[in-house]
């Protein structure tokens, strides 16, 4: 069920006794720091649509039909669901109501809804991979099944880059490990790099990460990611959310949605970024970055 407490929760700098309104907020009633992340995208929801925004908190065993009835009744036309709670709901919810969805890494039968996922687009990726690393021809990259949907993408930003990606398929920890050490046996750090997608099976933080960044370390082989964990821990760079501007483009989307817009469903990878950089792992690879570009970078790893 909803909680209670939870349920309705008028956004952050409109009065409590606020009218109904066109757009809605579902998200997951879940505790810090993963909150400050759904705070952090409703705050962006609140500037970009300059109207009252009502939030939903939603536990993982909310009754998403008595949602969609209160959503109604408070006037709501068009929803954003944020979060794996707010995927089910819209999945649950009839098609009366429009939902935009985001603030998931992946989203099942993405070509039927709409919205952003928390994916950095590769094409943004392999453009920076590019700028930092110019000689570089050759990216790896081990992807379990459930990354499959991000391979076009990702061909298509390496191919526009001039570079070969080369993607190897593991479907669980231990053959994700084999196909890293294969990859590092070919690799050459002056013209070979390897990007760690957002993919728990191969790049599971405890074991595979460690070992990756000591080959990486050992064979001058640069590493990007699109986790800012992964950039103190010895990665090159990495992308990752800007939660308030995702917040800012989920609102356009749904205003847009709210207006009419009838254009094609799909649900885009996250464009709204951040940069991390490891000076560090730069140096000791033979990467050159003048102080004036580190200022464009958000976080610059040793913290100097």
């Amino acid at each position: 069920m909803l909680l209670p407490a939870l349920y309705a929760v008028p956004a952050r700098g409109h009065a409590a006794g606020a009218g109904p309104e066109a757009l809605a907020v579902v998200y997951p009633d879940i505790g810090q720091p993963y909150r400050k992340v759904f705070t952090e995208i409703i705050d962006g929801i609140e500037e970009q649509a300059r109207q009252h925004v009502r939030g939903y908190a939603v536990a993982s065993n909310a009754d998403f039909l008595e949602l969609q009835a209160t959503l109604k009744k408070n006037g709501g036309k068009v929803v954003i669901a944020l979060g794996r709670q707010g995927l089910q709901a819209a999945a649950a919810f009839d098609p009366s109501t429009s939902v935009v969805v985001g603030g998931v890494s992946s989203v099942p039968d993405a070509e039927k809804l709409r919205g952003i996922s928390l994916t950095p687009d590769p094409a943004l990726l392999f453009a920076l991979l590019k700028a930092l690393v110019p000689g570089v021809k050759r990216v790896f990259m081990v992807y379990s099944p459930q990354s499959q949907p991000m391979l076009k993408l990702a061909r298509d930003a390496a191919r526009s880059q001039g570079v070969e990606l080369v993607a190897m398929e593991a479907l669980d920890l231990a053959a994700a490990v084999r196909r890293y050490e294969n990859a590092f046996a070919s690799a050459d750090g002056r013209t070979d790099a390897l990007w760690l997608p957002p993919d728990p099976v191969t790049v599971e933080e405890s074991t595979v990460l460690p070992l990756v960044l000591k080959e990486s370390w050992n064979r001058n082989v640069p590493i990007f990611s699109s986790s800012i964990l992964h950039v103190k821990k010895g990665a090159l760079f990495a992308l990752f959310p800007n939660n308030f501007e995702l917040g800012k483009e989920l609102a356009s989307m749904a205003l847009g949605v709210l207006n009419g817009d009838s254009s094609r469903a799909g649900v885009a990878p996250l464009r709204a970024v951040r940069t991390a950089f490891n000076t560090r792992t730069a140096s000791h690879i033979g990467i050159s970055v003048a102080s004036g570009q580190q200022r464009t970078f958000d976080f610059v790893y040793p913290v100097p």
